[in-house]
């Protein structure tokens, strides 16, 4: 009887504890419900604004998530696609890990007895009213001329101008320059081309003038509509700039930037054109080479603070920003165990594995992101949408980093490549993102900010057929009505 008694309490117990387990089960499950259909709604509302678009879903992958980190909605979020530009963001997130605040780039002048030297610090932003700077410190130091040559030090970073992880056709504008440790003007060259009167050629100028390029000026100046397109073409080579083709006359000027195939030279020569504006004249020749450790220290210029530059990368998505900088952390890693400064030559491979080794430290793995290019003008490149947002709220969560990349990203509505998106609308001034794009590549990924003071974090992703500006439209529309 007492066996039985003992039998029937244990299968008493049993099945209390089965049915608080359940019931703690149950009530997990609810929770869980509660946000997935949630989650589901939004996603719904999402793929409605998608499909009305004409996009097929199976290219997109998309997230946002809320001030939490909860998931607010969820397309193929770990589906990796390539990013295009976007991936400035990992950019951004190891350069701001591993630079103190506040971070800047040296570009200073030497001489010895013979020769003037001009040494590069990898400064991204580093520009003609820069270089006024280092002659104006020239002048005060009672430099008056030199014989010799004007020698340029650029060999903090390697000598490879064009990284083979970009795009492998070489295009002559601005954002395909080339780079190299002492750059000036973003290595490239601002053609301006204005009209003047009917039958005559077009005012054509160079800025800088240097006398690096000869101008070719094969224009007219029209009072109808051109037949003739206007072109501007540069040979690095036979170092001439070419513009042909008709303008008319009622138009406004127009400006072309056409990248310099040589930074150190392209320095050099800038430097040689603005001593001799301030009547220091330089006899020798322009060439590469690296400052003698006797050599005289004459002049320094410090960049400005690294949260401008960031900006400078991220508002207007300067490719070449992007690879300057991740050179440069490869530099800032060679100098803590390099004997001989002399030559670093920190290279853009060394670069990137510190940004892979950033991002797997933050605990992502190559089942979420390749990268191969820093500035993303490459079609290696791969990122989840789910990888991208773990990336932007651990800046998010980080206030040492937040503010800084926040400041650098275009505002919807307002600046940068978001100036004429949203404009208007619930978005405008709420949305921080970077943009991407190449041929069937459209890309989003940023913050948005709620009246309420909420904040959630975005990657959208779309690699297919679709026209460019439907893909952004829907972006917007999914962003507008987030927010409303």
């Amino acid at each position: 009887m007492k066996c039985e008694k003992n039998i029937f309490n244990a299968v008493v117990l049993f099945i209390v504890l089965i049915l608080n387990f359940s019931l703690a089960e149950a009530k997990k499950v609810k929770t869980y419900a509660l946000k997935t259909e949630s989650a589901q709604a939004a996603t719904k509302q999402i793929e409605s604004i998608l499909k009305s678009q004409g996009l097929d879903l199976a290219h997109v992958s998309l997230e946002i998530r809320d001030e939490a980190d909860e998931i607010l909605a969820d397309i193929h979020s770990k589906e990796k696609k390539m990013p295009a530009s976007i991936s400035k963001l990992l950019t951004s997130y190891a350069v701001l890990k591993k630079f103190p605040l506040g971070s800047k780039f040296l570009t200073q002048v030497y001489r010895d007895k013979k020769n003037l030297y001009l040494k590069g610090g990898g400064d991204p932003s580093f520009v003609s009213e820069n270089m006024w700077f280092l002659v104006n410190q020239l002048t005060r130091s009672n430099l008056k001329g030199l014989n010799g040559d004007i020698v340029v030090d650029d060999y903090l970073f390697d000598q490879v101008r064009f990284d083979e992880s970009r795009e492998d056709k070489r295009v002559d504008r601005a954002y395909d320059s080339p780079v190299g440790a002492m750059s000036f003007n973003w290595n490239a060259v601002n053609v301006f081309v204005k009209p003047t009167q009917p039958g005559e050629k077009a005012q054509v100028v160079i800025d800088p003038e240097n006398g690096y390029f000869e101008l070719r000026n094969k224009t007219e100046t029209v009072s109808r509509l051109p037949k003739k397109e206007l072109v501007i073409s540069i040979s690095n080579s036979e170092k001439t700039i070419t513009v042909s083709g008709e303008i008319a006359a009622n138009s406004s000027e127009k400006a072309i930037f056409k990248s310099v195939s040589e930074p150190d030279l392209w320095s050099g020569v800038n430097l040689a054109a603005f001593l001799k504006q301030r009547g220091i004249s330089m006899n020798g020749a322009i060439r590469h080479g690296v400052v003698p450790k006797d050599a005289e220290l004459l002049a320094t210029f410090e960049s400005k603070n690294l949260s401008y530059i960031l900006a400078d990368m991220n508002k207007f998505s300067n490719n070449f920003v992007a690879e300057m900088l991740t050179k440069n952390l490869a530099a800032q890693q060679k100098l803590l165990n390099a004997k001989d400064f002399s030559k670093l030559e920190a290279s853009l491979k060394e670069g990137v594995d510190i940004i892979r080794s950033t991002l797997i430290q933050l605990g992502l793995n190559n089942n979420d992101f390749e990268i191969s290019n820093p500035s993303g003008f490459t079609r290696q490149n791969r990122l989840s949408a789910y990888a991208l947002n773990k990336v932007l709220l651990a800046i998010k969560n980080d206030f040492t980093l937040y503010p800084t990349l926040l400041e650098s990203l275009p505002i919807a509505g307002i600046d940068g490549t978001l100036k004429k998106r949203m404009k208007d609308s619930a978005a405008q001034g709420y949305v921080r993102a970077k943009t991407g794009f190449l041929n069937g590549v459209v890309t989003m990924a940023g913050y948005a900010g709620r009246k309420d003071g909420r904040v959630y974090t975005f990657s959208f992703l779309y690699n297919g057929p679709r026209d460019e500006h439907i893909v952004r439209e829907a972006f917007d529309q999914i962003l507008v009505s987030s927010l409303k």
